[in-house]
């Protein structure tokens, strides 16, 4: 069997640092937790590990403002702390991924200091920076902030406005200065010369800017008050220049051994786009080497609907290109909650959905354990978007509460004392849902993950081979083939919570299933339980 490529084989495990395991004591998780915590990610089989920001910061956007690509902030620990878990988990076979921000930096970053002190600044373009209309104090167009008002703010100083497609104190870099990108490259060789194996790349979409910052055109859909989402976005963002500079990370890229760029396409709020996430993938050899799709995230609970969302994704994958597949992370409401509703019969079904698909599955810390959206007061909230918008949105922080390691205090995630205690509330549900229950019960959904893991890992059709979707089954049900040498896998999903039976191509024998034991056998006509997944393995003809 070939040796699969580290990060198409998967999956990768994404930790939100604060969140994760708080060694220091101070409620809030660091890197030294994430080192502690190594052999647990090792047990589950991930390749890689997704560390979202951990760079110095003022934290106005909890990571996403740097205000220095080069080091780490102290709240999370040191260089010297990054080091020892980037060698400890490489001993393991555990790749680094740092989540870099390529869009914006902090206002509170040197760069832009000095791009403010005037309008001679010799980093004046380094940023976005444009007279106003209308005698100087008109905004220079229509473009919103993701996170609400105007994406331009004043500077009185200069008497000019700069760009800030996010808060006012993440500033747009200016993609069209050599010199700047010349200097961003510098910043990702740093951590590319320490051994880290890759990047997530924030928002990398958004790069490029029209060049005659011509206003975004309206749109009239129902939205909670943010007028962001009233514009289509097709000035501020997914500009053509954006893939030359693609082009010229991934060549950066090829000149380390086994690395990786994944890419965040966000399109338009609540839009399903696969063709502009495939676009990203380039030729498979000129692109990113992954790009998130985030259909699925808007997908309902449907056979059918999942069906369709998960071949029009395939359809985009450019010749040489290779999907990945993600269900739940650090900006979005948790799969088991979204689609679940914290019934672990979906989560199951969900988690043999997402490692048995062509491509490279992401995992969102906690998701093993079925960990669910936190219910959060408004006293509580800590996200800029939740603190804004309370109770019109409910903010990202939802998704980021602390891991439930155990059913000690504060879930076992950390030592601090009342009345600090973390960062954020421990989900209520933690003295039933955490890791140490789950390892002792041999039928949790943790061993389920493991489980489906280590055959993902052992089973050329799962890692490398090819997927069809198979028609003529009942429409609560998804049924799908994976091949790969000589060998003919079949996942059959039940989203009903009827009974359902289908038709199969030809006899199999189970490998894994929430219905029936490991290697029963079945014909050619299969009766699955209510919320049924299993993989099968097809049996020649006459077997």
């Amino acid at each position: 069997m070939a040796k699969a490529v580290w990060w198409k084989q998967g999956p990768i495990y994404q930790i939100y640092p604060r969140s994760f395991f708080d060694a220091g004591g101070d409620g809030v998780g660091d890197l030294e937790g994430v080192r502690r915590k190594l052999d647990y990610i090792a047990g589950l089989g991930a390749t890689g590990i997704w560390l979202s920001p951990v760079y110095p910061s003022p934290m106005v956007d909890f990571g996403y403002d740097i205000s220095n690509y080069r080091d780490i902030d102290p709240l999370f620990g040191s260089l010297e702390d990054f080091k020892r878990l980037l060698g400890d988990a490489e001993r393991r076979g555990i790749r680094i991924i740092m989540d870099m921000v390529l869009n914006h930096s902090s206002d509170r970053h040197p760069w832009f200091v000095e791009s403010r002190t005037g309008r001679d600044s010799p980093k004046r373009d380094w940023y976005i920076w444009r007279g106003g209309r209308k005698g100087g104090r008109g905004y220079p167009n229509n473009w919103m902030g993701a996170f609400g008002g105007r994406a331009w703010k004043h500077d009185g100083e200069t008497g000019e406005y700069y760009l800030h497609l996010f808060t006012e104190a993440q500033p747009d870099l200016n993609w069209r200065s050599n010199a700047m990108k010349k200097a961003m490259f510098e910043e990702l060789r740093f951590w590319l010369d320490l051994g880290v194996k890759g990047f997530r790349l924030d928002v990398i979409n958004y790069l490029v800017k029209d060049a005659q910052f011509r206003n975004n055109p309206y749109r009239l859909r129902l939205t909670f008050p943010r007028r962001h989402d009233l514009q289509t976005h097709i000035m501020d963002r997914n500009q053509e220049e954006t893939f030359g500079i693609v082009r010229e990370l991934r060549a950066l890229m090829d000149q380390y051994d086994e690395t990786m760029l994944v890419g965040e396409v966000y399109p338009d709020e609540g839009v399903h786009d696969p063709a502009l996430a495939g676009r990203f993938l380039g030729g498979g050899d000129d692109g990113l080497h992954l790009a998130f799709d985030f259909s699925p995230i808007y997908t309902p609970f449907k056979a059918d609907r999942m069906e369709s969302c998960l071949k029009s994704w395939y359809e985009k994958i450019p010749p040489g290109g290779w999907p990945c597949h993600v269900l739940s992370n650090h900006d979005q409401s948790r799969a088991a909650t979204r689609l679940g509703g914290g019934d672990d019969r979906i989560n199951r079904l969900l988690a043999l959905l997402l490692l048995t698909q062509r491509g490279t599955p992401f995992l969102y810390y906690g998701e093993e354990i079925g960990m669910v959206d936190g219910r959060l007061k408004r006293r509580e909230l800590r996200d800029p978007v939740g603190v804004k918008y309370y109770p019109f949105h409910p903010g990202r922080d939802r998704s980021r509460t602390p891991m439930q390691w155990d059913d000690s205090p504060n879930a076992g995630f950390s030592a601090a004392a009342p009345p600090a205690g973390p960062w954020l509330p421990v989900n209520p549900d933690y003295r039933e849902r955490n890791v140490a229950g789950a390892e002792r019960d041999p039928s949790s959904i943790l061993h389920w993950y493991r489980d489906l893991i280590q055959l993902r890992k052992t089973h050329e059709a799962l890692h490398s081979g090819e997927i069809e979707f198979l028609p003529h089954h009942p429409r609560e049900v998804l049924m799908y083939e994976r091949r790969g040498g000589d060998e003919r896998l079949l996942g059959v999903l039940n989203f009903s919570r009827r009974p359902q039976t289908v038709s199969l191509p030809l006899s199999a024998e189970t490998l894994i299933s929430t219905g029936r034991a490991k290697g029963s056998p079945w014909g050619k006509e299969l009766t699955l339980a209510p919320l049924e997944a299993g993989l099968f393995r097809l049996l020649p003809e006459g077997f």
